[in-house]
């Protein structure tokens, strides 16, 4: 019930989202929290994070216990009482061993900062998926707002064919158009809402690609906020492409997770140069058990004992002592057998079969590998910044194009329209005419959008918050 209880608290904001539509903040929100490469990359960093931990945990002392319970048959020599014997015996056994490296060269050390450069490298990696799945909503969101306005400029279509054709029926009744003109544009209407089903089937595919993108579990009444949008010429493009670059190497993660990957190779090298020192090992053990075989004096049996015969007969009589032993008990044993010992173990390498040598070259050529890689992802950052510069400027010179192709179409529409209603003009150039306003209007908004998607890549790339 408690759980249900949650699931049902967690699930109210997204209730209300569909209830009231979406924004672009909440869309990228949602995609974040259920997009599974995300998470996949999540638990990646959790490993990286759990082999800083035990780096860490390597330059601490080792300590073991143990335990035996042994029977032993045939010939033996006992271990504690140093006896030999050819029967069963039973040993036990208890130990404890510590063991703590003083001195590699500092090679516990580096592999402890490389494996946390790898842990921010993996943290960056994290953050630049969630970068890519960022704009890949945005771009989707913008997609589903063109079709969305692209549905409308149909419908004003089909509105203005369909106002147009009533007309045209008055006028050919009273005889002052022929038949044909009302046939065209029946013909045209049809055309313009088999336009209008196309624009509303691109308009489901753009919804069905963005609600695939948020791995949204249910797609029923899914809307989105679409806001006003507005071109501002002015400062769109006013900062220049270097600062954009110089802002984007110190924002972007793959730029971050290049460096940190660089610093770790760099760790790499420096611990395995220091197998090449000596290592000093401390060590220490404790340990002591218990015997079968282990005797202890009980008592001694005094008496007296014939020990010859004189010559006239008599016996020789002495004292006798027997000693009487016992098996010793297992307390006894545990305090008496306790042995110790701690020492210092020093190992100089000297000849490994050139693994230690071939593992330096090896960690060179990561290293050198890795400071290549960064230089070639900031190559590539300042080639999609100019390109991605290049574009908006193309993409807004294209708008300001389109928006003066607009108006100048509407004019013409607009004579076009008067001269049809006066019987002046064909039914093929009024259908000319008006879809000229219907290329014209598609191609705006297509420039509009595509120019709001590039800006906000060159915003996004300047550290900004992806918003609309």
């Amino acid at each position: 019930m408690f759980k249900t209880s949650l699931i049902f608290l967690f699930c109210i904001p997204f209730i209300a989202h569909c209830q009231n539509g979406w924004d672009l903040q909440q869309c990228v929100k949602y995609a974040l929290n259920h997009n599974i490469s995300l998470k996949q990359q999540q638990l990646t960093a959790e490993v990286n994070k759990n082999n800083t931990l035990q780096s860490k945990a390597n330059v601490l002392p080792s300590v073991n216990l143990g335990a035996a319970h042994t029977y032993n048959f045939g010939q033996t020599i006992d271990r504690f009482t140093n006896t030999f014997a050819n029967t069963m015996v039973l040993s036990q056994n208890f130990y404890g061993s510590t063991n703590f490296l003083l001195w590699n060269g500092l090679s516990q050390y580096n592999n402890i900062k490389a494996n946390q450069y790898n842990y921010l490298s993996s943290i960056e990696n994290l953050k630049q998926t969630q970068n890519d799945i960022s704009l890949a909503v945005a771009n989707a969101y913008i997609n589903l707002a063109f079709a969305d306005e692209l549905v409308k400029i149909s419908e004003n279509q089909v509105n203005i064919s369909k106002e147009q054709l009533e007309r045209t029926k008055k006028l050919v009744e009273a005889g002052s158009l022929a038949k044909s003109f009302e046939f065209d544009l029946l013909a045209q209407v049809a055309n313009d809402e088999s336009n209008l089903v196309g624009s509303k089937n691109n308009y489901q595919l753009a919804e069905l690609n963005l609600i695939q993108l948020m791995n949204l579990d249910s797609v029923t009444n899914f809307k989105i906020n679409l806001p006003n949008l507005e071109i501002d010429a002015n400062s769109s493009l006013s900062t220049n492409i270097n600062t954009i670059y110089e802002n984007a190497v110190k924002t972007q993660p793959n730029i971050k997770s290049a460096n940190y990957q660089v610093l770790s190779a760099e760790k790499n090298l420096a611990s395995a140069k220091g197998r090449i020192s000596p290592s000093i090992n401390l060590s220490g053990s404790i340990g002591t058990g218990y015997s079968g075989l282990a005797k202890e004096l009980a008592g001694i049996n005094t008496g007296t004992q014939t020990i010859g015969v004189t010559t006239s007969g008599d016996f020789v009589i002495a004292p006798s002592a027997e000693p009487v032993f016992r098996d010793k008990s297992f307390s006894s044993q545990f305090k008496d057998n306790v042995n110790k010992s701690i020492g210092i173990n020093i190992n100089i390498p000297v000849f490994n079969g050139l693994q230690t040598h071939t593992a330096i070259q090896n960690a060179k050529i990561s290293a050198l590998n890795s400071k290549l890689s960064s230089d070639l992802s900031k190559q590539n950052l300042y080639k999609t910044i100019v390109q991605a510069y290049t574009n908006a400027k193309a993409a807004l010179n294209k708008y300001t194009a389109n928006t003066i192709s607009l108006s100048a179409a509407k004019e013409s529409f607009k004579f076009a329209e008067q001269k049809f209603n006066a019987g002046a003009l064909s039914t093929f150039d009024f259908n000319s005419a008006k879809s000229r306003v219907f290329v014209a209007e598609s191609n705006l908004i297509q420039a509009k959008y595509d120019y709001i998607f590039k800006l906000k890549v060159l915003d996004f790339y300047q550290g900004k918050e992806l918003t609309l």
